[in-house]
């Protein structure tokens, strides 16, 4: 990664949002992950959509100038196409909110598993938190495919249920960021090598400045609803 810093990133903050998670240690590797971009990017803070604050809102409204709001999830569920932006039309400040990580990280989950363990050959499961939109069950599906996994179990919301599809000698490449509680169930399930979740790995970090660098907030928008991917969302009136 580059530690150039263009002229325009000074005062525009990057915003990581990351899901929440009442596990601490969850939360620490998404410090670990801000450091890391850090390194790069002069600005940066952290949000959660959900579960533990500081909210996007509240985030965003301590900025002294325009923010990129970067979603770290690795699906386009609820979260990304309606809470976020929402938090961001609540704050009244100038943002964009770039498109989100997504199945480019397939290198992070195998990479991961190669150190639980896993050896060539051995089939492979992703595990994944699961969600109600076909959209983000579909890149999950992608991500599976790009990976080389057999199937795909999920630990909430959708079906099939990782524990129902495991079968003996498999090993599961968690399509998690950090860890909590659906790491926690993927490792219950009981596989022979479950991996770690993606965490503060240098090409999370990598891909969370790209999307940063790609966004720009140079007019004035007002939110209209929708998704809102990858463009400027919020103003202030």
């Amino acid at each position: 990664m580059t530690t150039t810093v263009d002229s325009g990133e000074a005062d525009q903050a990057c915003v990581l949002v990351a899901h929440g998670t009442r596990d601490p240690a969850g939360a620490a590797v998404v410090e670990e992950l801000a450091d890391l971009v850090r390194r790069h990017l002069p600005d940066v803070r952290v949000a959660f959509a959900d579960v533990r604050g500081p909210s996007v809102t509240d985030v965003l409204r301590d900025c002294q100038g325009p923010a990129v709001v970067v979603p770290a999830f690795l699906a386009a569920g609820y979260h990304v196409k309606v809470d976020i932006p929402a938090q961001i039309a609540a704050a009244g400040t100038p943002a964009v909110l770039t498109p989100h990580l997504g199945p480019d990280l397939v290198t992070v989950a195998r990479h991961r598993l190669a150190e639980a363990g896993w050896v060539p050959g051995q089939p492979v499961v992703l595990a994944a938190s699961g969600s109600s939109d076909p959209r983000a069950r579909r890149e999950v599906y992608a991500a599976a495919r790009r990976l080389g996994a057999a199937r795909v179990g999920f630990v909430a919301t959708s079906e099939p249920a990782l524990g129902d599809v495991l079968a003996g000698g498999e090993a599961v490449a968690s399509w998690f960021l950090a860890p909590g509680l659906f790491h926690r169930r993927a490792v219950e399930a009981g596989a022979d090598v479950t991996a770690a979740p993606l965490g503060a790995h240098p090409a999370v970090a990598e891909l969370i400045i790209r999307r940063y660098r790609h966004a720009t907030v140079r007019e004035q928008w007002v939110s209209q609803g929708g998704p809102g991917l990858g463009l400027p969302v919020c103003y202030p009136r």
